[in-house]
């Protein structure tokens, strides 16, 4: 008897602890993304450019050119047609450009995505300022719905002269499922696509 009960308070706290881990590893994957984020922005890793708009320069450097080329992917089997309406665009530092991202949800139900974006090389990513993006938002479309996407921006005259091309990269990931229904209702109300 005197056996069984040691045996059980040991199985109780084998199981308070598994608990606490379970809730700390938890907790953890959470805190992750915030930290991710500030650990970005800090070293200008992966490529994350600041969210803050910055009022483009009223000089143009046109003594040179920079290739900035344009990579538009899906997240795993997500059945959208996702792509740029250019794939290379010749720029000079300073000067804003406009261009849209064609989608389409080739799905049977209606989603919401989210566009990651990613500059490479990723210390680029500092110079690359994005005015406008669709990446800031969730993107609803009703299913078979086509829709533009439209990013506006510049990179900075101050990029390092070594720097003659550079990659923005976007990755759709579907997010439909982590949006509460009403304001999935919401989404779809306030856009006519």
């Amino acid at each position: 008897m005197k056996d069984e009960l040691k045996t059980q308070q040991a199985t109780n706290k084998l199981v308070k602890k598994l608990v606490v881990t379970v809730f700390l590893m938890f907790g953890f994957g959470f805190a992750l993304i915030p930290l991710y984020d500030v650990f970005c922005d800090i070293t200008g890793l992966n490529g994350k450019t600041s969210e803050v708009a910055a009022v483009q320069s009223s000089s143009i450097d046109k003594s040179r050119i920079i290739s900035v080329e344009f990579i538009a992917r899906t997240q795993g089997n997500l059945p959208w047609i996702f792509k740029p309406e250019v794939k290379k665009m010749n720029v000079h530092p300073g000067e804003m450009h406009q261009l849209n991202f064609i989608v389409k949800n080739n799905s049977v139900s209606n989603m919401v995505v989210q566009a990651v974006p990613s500059v490479s090389p990723g210390i680029a990513a500092a110079y690359f300022n994005k005015i406008e993006c669709f990446c800031f938002n969730q993107q609803p479309l009703k299913h078979g719905m086509t829709a533009d996407l439209g990013l506006q921006f510049y990179i900075d005259k101050d990029i390092p002269a070594e720097y003659s091309t550079v990659t923005l990269a976007y990755t759709l990931f579907d997010i439909s499922e982590n949006i509460e229904q009403d304001e999935f209702m919401k989404l779809f109300a306030a856009n006519k696509n």
